[in-house]
Order: structure tokens, then C-alpha cells, then sequence
């Protein structure tokens, strides 16, 4: 097995992690203080990152993207998970992959232009009364006529969607009816944000992620053609399943980012900052909390790498990537605490990226399926085929 970066990957480590440094990190300040990503900081920042080539990256490359192996875009994107999110996020985006699903007139319309930058989408699942429990969703579409090309009238209410408020269309999922054994079936649609009967309310303030915003959605008689369904009608919760993989493992490398930048700052204030006549790093007490957030450290990149890996050779299952979900995201959880504990006091001020490390750690473990979920994965892949 070779552990070693390829000539390319090593490219695109420093070249993404250069971008980072120099675009990123200057901005964090002003958006941890205002609480505001300004448009038209985000609007420079994408400039610069189709300048760049890092835009759209996740993408293959026969729809304009980089056409990276999952790997590669690991390592991409734990680079760019040592930014704030609302920079890395909304100033360096990449199109959701449910989007390749979609007919050639769908990537006409929706596709091509999010990778060449001229619209951006959001994902709307998420609702009041449904969150780990899709199938719990309340907002339904219903057949504006009879036939197949009869269109749709939507309606319902979404929350927690992620920057709607400067989405050009939503990709939203709703209940199209039910199966033979009762449970809800659901289909996706694409939406312009711009139809009649479609509302975008400010969300909830958050303590993690400042300046990445939420929205509530509200959907009263929306009317959409035939055409607006992605994918197949009754398999919008197969297709969420194939998009949430992906999802979960950028969750994963995003955190795995800010851990490596939580643990340098640590490293560097142990054995610089000293007290009782030497480094602080030098007592056990200090020492050993570096180990332990190395180790996990390394553990959770492995898990998260070798995830990917396996992605590439098409043999990677559920379990995989929500081992790597969870470790990472928990591992985050433990890194951001310790290295608040090294630094004292001052960990907690926002003169070091170390506290809002430490609260934008917390949103890791809940959104793009909580722990338990991952738990609740992993664990039925060990007891299913024992029929259990």
C-alpha cells in the first residue's frame, strides 16, 4: 500500500493551501466580527478562485470541473477546511454533485453555469418535523393535471437550508406520494428561487460557522413543470443517499483541516510559551495532550483517506464513510478543546482562530447526519448479514 502523494496531489495540497493563507485567512477576522460574509467579498473571492482553479473542483471534468479522484478532493478540501467556513464555503464553491443526475437540458440550465460561477444552488430537505427522518418530511407535490407531462404545486416549509439567501435555485426534496408498504416516497425538484409562491426567510442565528447563513423556506402553491424533477419520480430519497455520501466525507477532510491548524498553533505556543523556567510542552500534563491529539489526529485522516480510497475503486459502503464522518468530526470536538487548554485564557480569545475553532466544531457532529446516525450505520453493517 502507498502512502505517498502523487507529484499532482502534492500540486494541489500547495496550491489550494497557498490560496488558503493568502485569500482566506485575512478575511476571517472581519467575518468573525461582523458575523457577515459581504457579497462582494464573496464575489472577489470567487473571482480569484476561477482564477485559480480552484472553483467547482469537485466536479469531473466532462462538465467544466477538475475531474479529481475522491482522494485528490480529500486533500483538497482539508485544506480549504482550515479557513472560516463562510469563506471557504460560499467564496470557494462547489456545486452539489446530486446536479450530474440531471437531463442535458437540466445541466444547461442548472449545471454548467454553477461550474462556470454565474449561478449558485442550495439544498432544501430539512424541515421543522424532519431531519435524520426524511421520510417524516411534510412538503408535498402533488400532480397539476393528469399525465407525465403534468407539472407540480408544492407546498410546505423548509429549514435550516444553507445560504439560500444567495442561491439562484433550490434543489428540494418533497413527498410525491407513498409505497406499498406505507412509508412516504420522495422526489426532487429543482426550483428557481424566483417562482411565484416561493419565500426565503432569514434562519436562526447560529453559534457555529458566523457569516455562513440559513434560511427558511416556505412554499405556498409553487408551481413547477414536468421538467423540474432531478432524477426519477419516487427516488429523491435514493438519490439524497448518493449525494450525502460525498457530503459526509467533505465533512470529514474539512475537519481534519482545522484540527492540523488547532494542533500547530498548540504545538508552537508549548514549546515557545514557558513557565517554572522551561516550555510548557515539556510537562506531562501539556505533552501528552499533544500526543493524544496527534494520534487522533492522524487516525481520523487515515480512516477519512482510506474512505476515499475505496471510493475510487467503487467498494465503499455506507460504513465506511460514516466511520470516517464520525471519527473526524469527533475528533475535532477533542482537538479544539485541548487546544483551548493549552493555551489558557488566552485559547478563548478571539485574537487566536482557536475558539471559534472550537464552536464551529459543534455543528460537525449534527449536521449532514448526527453521530448517532453514523453509529446507527455503522452498526446495522455489522448485524445485518448475521440477519439481526
Amino acid at each position: 500500500m502507498d502512502f505517498g502523494l502523487t507529484d499532482e496531489q502534492r500540486s494541489i495540497v500547495e496550491v489550494t493551501r497557498a490560496f488558503v493563507e493568502r485569500e482566506l485567512y485575512p478575511h476571517e477576522e472581519e467575518v468573525e466580527r461582523t458575523g457577515v460574509l459581504r457579497p462582494e467579498l464573496a464575489a472577489e473571492i470567487r473571482t480569484k478562485a476561477l482564477t485559480a482553479g480552484l472553483y467547482a473542483a469537485n466536479m469531473p471534468e466532462e462538465v467544466g470541473g477538475a475531474g479529481l479522484d475522491t482522494v485528490t478532493w480529500v486533500l483538497y478540501e482539508k485544506e480549504l477546511g482550515r479557513a472560516g467556513y463562510a469563506l471557504q464555503y460560499c467564496g470557494v464553491p462547489r456545486p452539489s454533485n446530486i446536479l450530474l443526475a440531471g437531463t442535458e437540458e437540466q445541466r444547461e440550465r442548472y449545471l454548467y453555469p454553477c461550474v462556470r460561477g454565474e449561478r449558485i444552488d442550495c439544498l432544501a430537505m430539512t424541515e421543522p418535523g424532519a431531519g435524520s427522518d426524511m421520510r417524516a418530511m411534510r412538503t408535498r407535490a402533488t400532480r397539476d393535471g393528469a399525465g407525465d407531462d403534468a407539472g407540480w404545486v408544492i407546498r410546505g416549509t423548509k429549514h435550516f437550508i444553507s445560504h439560500a439567501d444567495e442561491a439562484d435555485f433550490v434543489i428540494l426534496v418533497a413527498v410525491t406520494g407513498a409505497d406499498d408498504a406505507g412509508r412516504a416516497e420522495l422526489t426532487t425538484f429543482l426550483v428557481d428561487l424566483d417562482t411565484p409562491g416561493l419565500s426565503v426567510h432569514d434562519g436562526y442565528r447560529n453559534v457555529s460557522h458566523r457569516g455562513y447563513t440559513n434560511s427558511i423556506l416556505d412554499l405556498d402553491d409553487v408551481r413547477v413543470g414536468a421538467d423540474a424533477v432531478l432524477g426519477e419520480v419516487g427516488k429523491g430519497f435514493e438519490l439524497s443517499g448518493q449525494w450525502l455520501g460525498s457530503t459526509r466525507l467533505q465533512v470529514a477532510a474539512s475537519c481534519l483541516g482545522r484540527a492540523e491548524r488547532a494542533l500547530g498553533l498548540s504545538v508552537q505556543h508549548a514549546a515557545t510559551r514557558e513557565q517554572f523556567g522551561q516550555p510548557i510542552g515539556r510537562f506531562q500534563g501539556v505533552g501528552f495532550k499533544l500526543a493524544d491529539m496527534a494520534t487522533e489526529l492522524r487516525a481520523a485522516e487515515l480512516m477519512t483517506l482510506h474512505a476515499a480510497w475505496k471510493h475510487d475503486q467503487g467498494t465503499a459502503t455506507d460504513a465506511d464513510i460514516a466511520m470516517a464522518k464520525l471519527k473526524a468530526t469527533e475528533m475535532l470536538a477533542l482537538v479544539s478543546d485541548e487546544a483551548i487548554q493549552i493555551h489558557g485564557g488566552m485559547g478563548l480569545m478571539d485574537e487566536l482562530p482557536l475558539e471559534r475553532i472550537w464552536r464551529d466544531a459543534r455543528i460537525e457532529r449534527i449536521w449532514d447526519g448526527t453521530s448517532e446516525i453514523q453509529r446507527h450505520i455503522i452498526s446495522r453493517s455489522l448485524l445485518r448479514p448475521l440477519g439481526a
